[in-house]
């Protein structure tokens, strides 16, 4: 849409414009030609106003001269709407949204005796314009475990206001909430989890109605976000570090129960335990020990890899280790198994899957921001991570 002007009546405090509109009749009193009546007379006033406005407010406009404010319309230089609601008394007309940073509206009000009035203002263009990266990706499948996670591109300081502006609705109500942590990557993130696991067949959507939101320190979005994701197979995989097993479960009914070999205990190389989440799989993949800490250990092409965390712990092809499968835990930490029964858990897990990992031969309990550690947490704790749960 082409630039609205902003003319500089608009710079003035306050913003007043008269309009005439026809209406009919005829030999009314003063019509000279004895054919018509004087027009409905309207004037507005609008705040925000001028050419370079405060945003992240909502859009006022206040009945002047008039009768009563029947619709207003406020549009934006891009096709955007506001949308909002006379007051009860009709005097005026307030927008549901805020104004967006660098942005320009055109306002146009009528009341109910047909008389018009047309308004024009900017926002000051931000400093700072905050992003954000949403996962799942839009229109996927996800098993019953994944959780809806933002990672912000700059500090959010005010979280309360952001997590005020992020709506989830379900198929079938599903209970959750929003908790907040620091992302692997040092980078604020919000995740909403279920109190319990997904049903299979749940469609999710999220909008994030963040545009004219100031994000404080990391300043404004300037910007809506939308997405959707679906709840596939009820499946789960269970790994057992002291029997040395990977169980997959579908439906509560085991698909496939492998030997497996995990980290080496007593040290950096022992895997780790706890609920954690499959984030990705990567397929064939060089794994280099240096990359997590291990020194010139391994270098590797290795197959069918699943990712569990961000430190690097994946379920993945470990042929060199076939002495210990089912007997030992003799890896630098990953989950291995023989090349067919890597290929078959591969085949058909799916993102979003638990893997449950229990035993004594780990290293602890996977960290909260370590891939998607949330279920780690009771719900009375996840939901205390939220910024409204004292609100």
């Amino acid at each position: 849409m082409k630039r609205i002007p902003v003319p500089a009546l608009l710079v003035t405090t306050a913003l007043a414009l008269a309009l005439s509109a026809c209406s009919g009749g005829s030999g009314g009193a003063g019509d000279s030609k004895g054919g018509g009546q004087e027009a409905p007379k309207t004037r507005i006033s609008v705040s925000p106003t001028g050419a370079n406005a405060e945003a992240g407010k909502p859009v006022v406009v206040t009945l002047a001269e008039g009768e009563r404010l029947q619709q207003v319309s406020v549009t934006d230089s891009k096709g955007g709407r506001l949308d909002g609601k006379v007051a009860a008394d009709g005097k005026s007309w307030t927008s549901s949204r805020k104004a967006t940073p660098g942005t320009a509206y055109a306002v146009e009000a009528r009341d109910t005796a047909g008389g018009s009035a047309k308004a024009e203002f900017s926002t000051a263009a931000p400093d700072k314009v905050n992003k954000l990266t949403l996962a799942p990706g839009k229109n996927t499948t996800v098993g019953i475990a994944q959780p809806l996670s933002i990672v912000f591109d700059h500090p959010v300081k005010n979280k309360a206001e952001v997590e005020k502006h992020l709506k989830v609705t379900t198929s079938n109500n599903t209970e959750g909430s929003w908790g907040w942590m620091q992302d692997w990557s040092g980078k604020d993130r919000v995740d909403w989890r279920p109190k319990e696991y997904w049903k299979a067949g749940t469609k999710v959507t999220l909008d994030a109605d963040l545009s004219g939101t100031d994000s404080g320190a990391g300043g404004w979005f300037v910007r809506d976000y939308t997405t959707t994701f679906s709840i596939g197979r009820n499946q789960l995989v269970k790994v057992d570090l002291d029997r040395h097993r990977l169980t997959l479960l579908r439906d509560g009914q085991v698909v496939q129960d492998v030997p497996m070999s995990a980290g080496t205990p007593g040290g950096e190389k022992a895997s780790w335990r706890g609920k954690t989440v499959l984030m990705s799989k990567e397929g064939t993949i060089n794994m280099r020990s240096e990359t997590v800490g291990l020194g010139d250990a391994y270098d590797k092409m290795v197959d069918y890899s699943m990712r569990l965390t961000w430190s690097g712990m994946y379920a993945h092809a470990a042929p060199w280790n076939a002495a210990y499968f089912g007997s030992a835990n003799k890896s630098s930490g990953c989950i291995g198994m023989s090349d067919s029964d890597a290929r078959t858990v591969y085949d058909r897990v799916q993102v979003g899957d638990p893997f449950e990992i229990t035993g004594s031969d780990a290293k602890g309990t996977q960290a909260l921001n370590n891939g998607y550690g949330e279920w780690n947490l009771s719900w009375s704790e996840w939901r205390a991570k939220s910024a409204l749960a004292d609100h």
